[in-house]
């Protein structure tokens, strides 16, 4: 059995006073059943990641501590960038890996991703993969190729014991922080897709590893997303940012 994994993306919203409170407010709205079934992530920005630890780990709370991007060097001249090894040591468990925003903002390519997907592994902390095509690559029918492509050379050289415990998150680009989402049914399309691309190249590892579905993520939508079999979670962006938001779209099976 996947457990479900719920994670927020904050993306670059909150100071780290902010984030104390967040999670606070979050973890009273959360009970242990809600944790017994879905893992819940938050990923505050870089600045917010102490903050967000001394919490959880002072109260004993059952939230996971996520970040969002990181560099695959251990150190060296690479101003304003952070290390996976910065992130281990803050106890972070899950690190997002080539979202869109980074592909297409900072110029990412799928070997950048596939150096950083293996330094968070060797850190002994967990990616959250994200793929996902255009609106000119869906409407040219280029969605399964490209997805496909991206979950081939971002895990390339990752064997198949760690590809198992990884996280691949669907984000259709389109779909990011625009309203729109995808059809669950095609959501669950593509997804199933991940992972016959995965069962092919890593075996058993399609199995067990999950799958999440990303893209304007709320409390309205996600059960229907949910009921898909393939889909084992979500990555929510916006609606991650208030905490009753959030938590309903946790608990989405009430």
């Amino acid at each position: 059995m996947r457990k479900d994994l719920i994670a927020g993306n904050w993306k670059m919203n909150a100071t780290h006073l902010d984030a104390i409170q967040m999670v606070q407010k979050l973890s009273y709205r959360l009970d242990v059943a809600d944790h017994d079934r879905v893992d819940v992530v938050v990923c505050p920005p870089f600045t917010a990641l102490r903050s967000a630890q001394t919490v959880i780990e002072a109260d004993h709370l059952r939230l996971i501590l996520g970040a969002q991007d990181c560099h695959y060097e251990e150190s060296g001249a690479y101003t304003g960038e952070i290390s996976p090894g910065m992130l281990a040591k803050l106890s972070v468990s899950y690190v997002i890996v080539g979202h869109s925003e980074r592909r297409q903002i900072c110029g990412e390519q799928d070997s950048d991703v596939n150096r950083k997907v293996k330094a968070v592994i060797a850190h002994d902390m967990t990616p959250i993969l994200c793929v996902g095509e255009t609106e000119a690559e869906r409407d040219e029918g280029h969605t399964a190729d490209r997805v496909a492509s991206q979950v081939r050379l971002g895990l390339a050289g990752v064997a198949a014991a760690p590809v198992a415990s990884i996280v691949v998150a669907y984000e259709p680009i389109w779909a990011i922080g625009t309203g729109r989402t995808a059809d669950p049914d095609d959501a669950a399309e593509v997804i199933s897709l991940i992972r016959t691309t995965i069962g092919e190249h890593w075996g058993d590892a399609a199995n067990t590893i999950r799958i999440l579905y990303g893209g304007s993520v709320n409390p309205g939508n996600i059960a229907s997303f949910m009921a898909k079999p393939d889909i084992d979670g979500a990555l929510v962006g916006g609606a991650s940012l208030d905490p009753d938001t959030f938590a309903s779209v946790v608990r989405y099976w009430m």
